[in-house]
């Protein structure tokens, strides 16, 4: 039984990542604080190395199937990786009861996004993924122009999520995957499979710099959890084709507001 939780939790975490690209991994740390008692630093760890995993296993499935862009995402990643560390070295200078506090503000902006785009109108939505960036901009045969200063925005964005990463323990998709869509003209199919490469990577370098700082990861519970994570992963890819996307999106974005209001009521009162 001890091993079911975690295996069940980290299911819920990989199917609501696949089935929306980008804000499932927010459910990690709540589900090991309040429902497998974690240490609320120690769950960091272990969110990062099961969303890590979980992520890995879809880019290989959307790289296969052609729909990862391997450059912006390296300079995506690239860049979190180097902002990974440096949230996890600022989450050392905050108080437990604090970082899961900013964490729920966190997850009430997650999910304001993800109504806000689940209710936008059907042009604003066009506008949304055709994302005519003022900045990036593509060749006649869709190819990304990496000119400096596209490739400067893409690294400041990258070190945002990064840091958001090593802080909180989150996959930092429901940034990586606007920015590449508003910011790269990268349709949103492609943008969420190049996320998903870009939380891999960023993981990683946040699960390292977690184990550097002398912190440490319990097996008995990441295991099985990266275990669930992967295989609600390939659940949630495969409901997300069949799934309306703004339903979806509707029903994550209530779901993470009363989980936010559940993380501040047990905090601080």
């Amino acid at each position: 039984m001890s091993d079911i939780l975690p295996l069940l939790f980290g299911a819920i975490v990989g199917f609501s990542l696949g089935l929306t690209g980008g804000g499932g991994s927010i459910f990690a740390v709540p589900l090991l604080v309040y429902g497998l008692q974690v240490a609320p630093r120690e769950a960091i760890g272990i969110s990062l190395a099961s969303v890590g995993a979980t992520a890995l296993v879809g880019a290989v499935e959307r790289w296969r199937a052609g729909q990862v862009e391997v450059r912006p995402g390296a300079i995506f990643a690239a860049a979190g990786m180097f902002g990974a560390p440096l949230g996890a070295w600022l989450s050392g200078f905050l108080s437990e009861a604090l970082l899961l506090v900013l964490f729920a503000a966190l997850m009430l902006l997650v999910a304001g996004r993800m109504w806000r785009k689940a209710t936008a109108p059907p042009a604003d939505a066009c506008e949304e993924e055709t994302g005519d960036g003022p900045t990036c901009r593509r060749d006649l045969t869709g190819n990304l122009i990496l000119n400096s200063r596209c490739s400067v925005l893409l690294i400041l964005l990258g070190v945002v999520a990064g840091v958001l990463s090593g802080l909180f323990g989150v996959g930092g998709g429901f940034v990586i995957v606007p920015a590449l869509v508003l910011f790269s003209g990268m349709p949103i199919q492609r943008a969420v499979a190049t996320s998903l490469m870009v939380i891999a990577l960023v993981s990683v370098s946040g699960v390292a710099s977690f184990l550097w700082a002398g912190r440490t990861i319990s097996l008995s519970i990441a295991a099985p959890f990266v275990a669930g994570g992967v295989a609600g992963m390939f659940a949630g890819n495969a409901a997300g084709r069949k799934l309306s996307g703004p339903a979806l999106q509707k029903v994550f974005a209530v779901a993470i507001v009363f989980v936010a209001v559940f993380v501040i009521v047990r905090t601080l009162f």
